[in-house]
């Protein structure tokens, strides 16, 4: 039977990703801009995409205009689905040679016929502002300055920003994935956080999310993580992005579809301090990171200590 859970006298703070992501670009957009006028050096990001895929059409396409308006070098690549895997690795070779590019990023998913782990190693360290390169999970292992992925980046400043100092909390991340689960332990543990990665085969995985002051979901299940396995008080983050069937049942049968998190929002809107909605929590920081990455990269090119982004009075 599981433990009643405690509801808090008032629900949770919504932790505002879209309003906060809104702030990085434009903090981001001014650190450009100094780049170019006192270096003369103005960041520049490529985006490859293979094929017609509908979704990533559509994060290719937000990618780049955000990229423009924050006043940077914008190069977006679409070949078409046939293309081979050398003809992307050419590409990707003459990216990496151009100085006047500090950023690559190749949309995924790639077509079947194209070694996903090949192509991202292929690019450039230094460049690879998704931070999936080995060479970058390695930097971010020891604590060396590299390219951090940009989803949990963006989540650790949401709760830095939530909660000021991060030492001594508990933090359980369920999900291991290379692209959240495992860079995010990493980041926590550099911010004294205590880290437990929990995952399909932990035990009692209710009873590990009821340890954790901070609660990060990235399991890709839809509102897996209910209400009763959150501490009262917790602040949550909800990185799951999945699309259901529409709660109205008319539109349902219509084949529409409504977008939910990895939590039971609103089950543990009434347990947590704080959440991240879904949508509007830490989607929309993906890209501002991916611009923080660019304007990073951009800088440690030209030799030039990055400003600081992370903070609202940066």
């Amino acid at each position: 039977m599981e433990p009643s859970v405690a509801h808090n006298d008032a629900r949770a703070r919504l932790i505002d990703g879209k309003a906060f992501a809104s702030g990085l670009v434009e903090r981001v957009a001014a650190a450009a801009g100094r780049l170019e006028r006192d270096h003369g050096v103005k960041p520049g990001l490529a985006v490859v995409i293979v094929g017609e895929d509908p979704a990533s059409q559509i994060y290719v396409r937000n990618k780049g205009e955000t990229t423009a308006r924050a006043g940077m070098r914008s190069d977006t690549f679409r070949l078409a689905e046939t293309t081979s895997q050398a003809e992307l690795l050419t590409l990707i070779a003459d990216l990496n040679a151009d100085s006047g590019l500090h950023g690559i990023l190749v949309q995924l998913p790639l077509p079947a016929h194209i070694d996903t782990s090949a192509v991202l190693g292929a690019i450039d360290p230094d460049k690879d502002v998704d931070g999936f390169h080995v060479v970058n999970a390695g930097r971010l292992a020891v604590g060396l300055p590299g390219l951090v992925p940009c989803t949990p980046l963006g989540s650790v400043m949401l709760l830095k920003d939530t909660l000021g100092d991060l030492s001594g909390l508990n933090a359980v991340i369920v999900g291991r994935s290379t692209i959240v689960g495992k860079p995010m332990a990493q980041l926590l543990l550099a911010e004294n956080c205590t880290v437990t990665v929990a995952h399909s085969r932990s035990r009692d995985l209710p009873a590990l999310c009821r340890s954790a002051d901070i609660l990060v979901a990235a399991v890709g299940r839809p509102e897996m993580i209910k209400g009763d396995w959150i501490k009262p008080g917790a602040t949550v983050i909800d990185v799951g992005i999945n699309r259901v069937p529409s709660a109205d049942a008319v539109k349902a049968a219509e084949g529409r579809t409504r977008v939910v998190g990895d939590v039971a929002f609103a089950e543990a809107v009434d347990v947590a301090q704080a959440i991240t909605p879904v949508p509007g929590g830490v989607g929309p920081m993906t890209i501002a990171c991916l611009l923080a990455n660019t304007y990073t990269a951009a800088c440690r090119a030209t030799g030039v200590a990055p400003e600081p982004l992370d903070a609202r009075d940066a």
